[in-house]
């Protein structure tokens, strides 16, 4: 594979001076075209050790409008990126529509890492390779342009240019000696590399592989790589989703309306004012000592609540709030998304909010919105809410392979209950905020809405993230209920340590019970 990348390409310093000023031009013409479109960029450099990848990107940053472009390291953790699930940082780093962001390594650097010193087998490396394909697949549904990068030279020319580096005070490879060992072995990474590009080089997200031994050469050819992809997506006709309505299918006229999971709940279940009593002061005691269990053990909680209009979500996350140190969790209302978040992947504002180890994220409506309220309400293509399910069961996948105590509930109740505590909200003042014109709205189409929580419920309930159904009717059993269940959950997870579910260690960590995996071998 490499083989190409060792031929000698080069660029005399004339040709490299013309050709650099007409390119920069290019350049931040396409990048102001860019700017007014919905297409973010994402670079993803990497290669062998004194590629000069570090080079190539001082060189975007100069032919390129800085203000657009912003530029990741991964070398090293963060404690704050430590403490939550590996691709929070990567999250972290996404372009808004219309920029650039030119990633160090990026969700590639670990993995091969990891695997070049046995810290995980072939098989272990493949299923997080299956992640990555899945997560620049979602990427590229959603509309960015990924641009992966690999640098690559002889075994001779790079170990020449780590003698020159290891004179230089001020080279990155002076500063971390420990990434010696990379070159001491270039055969054995060379292979590690190989598989991790045959593996994860996709039509729709190729890897371009750029010989680095001239480096005018490898620069030019780098922007004009970039350039090229840049004018190219600019160019591609948006997809055509215009026959696509949100809504879902319409029911025939007098056809009954599909029997679901919610029409097997019994909502007249009720609890009598005394046990209500007796369960929630228990229960609330119970909970504040698993909150701080948790917190010891460094094992975060991520909770969801949808629900109907008026289903009794507020009231369920006030008890348990009530009850938790205010230090330990944060509760996230979720409403229309704002103009950055927008700009973003739906789920770029779910990440930004998950909890490091040891803290508790509650969401008051959640990353369903996506097959809920925006396929009925058509603000979502069905293109878009029907490939949701399957990137929400991925993204709740990695939150419990980190370690994550992950719960969701629906809390359901029955139309006549729904329209009492509209009217009740209705005619008490302090009330009054809770209840729009939007909730009225939203009772008409709640045939529509009943079959989108019907398949979101059977769609998105797995082993690792089952749907806790709530018979809402009654209040106070749907908040035992509610506590009950975050109770005996948390109670039964802290008392193991997590297991991943893809098989590969997502942080990199090896258990301790593991002896090294043997390397690649030449």
């Amino acid at each position: 594979m490499f083989e190409a990348t060792k031929v000698g390409r080069s660029v005399s310093k004339d040709d490299f001076k013309e050709q650099q000023e007409l390119l920069r031009t290019e350049l931040l013409s396409a990048q102001r075209e860019l700017n007014d479109s919905n297409i973010p960029v994402i670079v993803l450099v990497s290669g062998v050790e004194a590629a000069g990848k570090g080079e190539v990107v001082n060189r975007l940053n100069e032919w390129l409008d800085t203000r657009g472009v912003q530029t990741f390291a991964f070398w090293d953790e963060s404690d704050e990126e430590r403490a939550r699930p590996r691709y929070w940082r990567f999250w972290r780093s996404m372009p808004p529509r219309g920029e650039i962001s030119i990633l160090f390594g990026g969700w590639y650097q670990t993995p091969i890492e990891h695997r070049f010193q046995g810290a995980c087998s072939d098989a272990e490396l493949d299923g997080e390779l299956n992640r990555i394909v899945d997560f620049e697949r979602m990427l590229i549904q959603d509309g960015a342009l990924i641009l992966k990068f690999w640098f690559h030279m002889s075994e001779a020319e790079q170990k020449s240019r780590l003698k020159e580096l290891s004179r230089d005070d001020k080279s990155r490879w002076k500063m971390l000696p420990d990434k010696s060992k990379f070159s001491e072995q270039y055969a054995a990474f060379e292979l590690v590399a190989e598989r991790v590009i045959r593996y994860t080089d996709r039509g729709v997200c190729p890897w371009y592989l750029v010989e680095a031994e001239d480096r005018r050469y490898r620069d030019l050819t780098v922007g004009k790589t970039l350039l090229h992809a840049i004018r190219a997506r600019l160019r591609e006709a948006p997809p055509d989703e215009s026959g696509s309505s949100g809504s879902g299918p319409e029911l025939p006229s007098g056809a009954k309306a599909q029997i679901t999971l919610l029409d097997q709940l019994d909502l007249t279940l009720a609890l009598p004012r005394d046990v209500y009593k007796s369960e929630m002061k228990r229960l609330q005691a119970e909970i504040n000592e698993l909150a701080w269990s948790a917190y010891k053990k460094k094992r975060s909680t991520v909770l969801v609540f949808e629900g109907l209009d008026a289903g009794g979500k507020g009231g369920a996350i006030r008890r348990i709030t009530a009850a938790v140190d205010a230090r330990l969790y944060r509760a996230i209302p979720v409403a229309a998304p704002s103009d950055e978040e927008k700009a973003h992947h739906y789920l770029w504002r779910f990440w930004r909010h998950i909890p490091r180890a040891g803290y508790i994220t509650l969401y008051d409506r959640s990353w369903y919105g996506r097959v809920l309220v925006e396929r009925v309400e058509g603000f979502a293509s069905d293109a878009e809410w029907r490939r949701a399910y399957s990137e929400i069961n991925r993204f709740e996948e990695q939150l419990v392979d980190s370690g994550v105590i992950l719960l969701k509930f629906w809390l359901q109740i029955s139309d006549e209950e729904q329209l009492r505590r509209f009217k009740d909200r209705e005619s008490v003042p302090y009330k009054r905020y809770k209840i729009t014109d939007e909730d009225w709205r939203n009772r008409e189409k709640w045939p529509r809405y009943k079959e989108a929580v019907n398949e979101m419920a059977v769609r998105t309930s797995t082993k690792h993230a089952a749907w806790t159904l709530v018979e809402g009717d009654d209040k106070p059993y749907a908040r035992v209920k509610v506590l009950k269940t975050v109770c005996d959950t948390l109670r039964e997870a802290l008392k193991r340590e997590p297991e991943p579910t893809s098989g590969y260690l997502p942080c990199g960590e090896k258990r301790p019970e593991e002896t090294k995996k043997s390397l690649p071998t030449a």
